[in-house]
């Protein structure tokens, strides 16, 4: 570790820090293009090529021409994401149509199920209710 000074080892870090940069930069333009719904195949096949064979170029161009769009997709994505999570805990958490203020045939069964347990409905009272439900 002698032969290897600490300014190299920061250095080294950053080179590797840079590395890693560009690749997760890479990987978000190449993903933005196929994500684009207003390009053509065409347009997308030209500009994976150019990001393939002129691979700096071709990034800092993508950012510069289309960076201001690539932003608002990535937050139109984001919103969409977030409307779907609410609509489905909205239907996840919504009870089901059905008798009782509560609603729902399961919060019915299970007040059935606790009356039958407290001896308050009989085997075949309990049978009757639960059918009725049911249908």
């Amino acid at each position: 570790m002698d032969d290897y000074p600490l300014l190299n080892l920061f250095l080294t870090m950053m080179y590797v820090f840079l590395w890693v940069l560009w690749f997760f930069l890479l990987f978000k333009v190449v993903t933005d293009i196929f994500q684009d719904h207003s390009l053509n195949g065409w347009a997308k096949a030209a500009w994976l090529v150019f990001v393939i064979l002129l691979p700096y170029v071709g990034v800092l161009v993508y950012l510069i021409a289309r960076g201001r769009s690539m932003g608002r997709r990535e937050a139109k994505q984001a919103e969409d994401r977030e409307e779907a999570f609410r609509k489905y805990v909205r239907q996840a958490a919504r009870p089901e149509d059905g008798p009782g203020p509560g609603g729902g045939h399961v919060s019915e069964l299970a007040k059935l199920a606790e009356l039958k347990d407290k001896g308050h409905l009989s085997q075949e009272e309990y049978d009757k209710a639960k059918a009725k439900l049911l249908v």
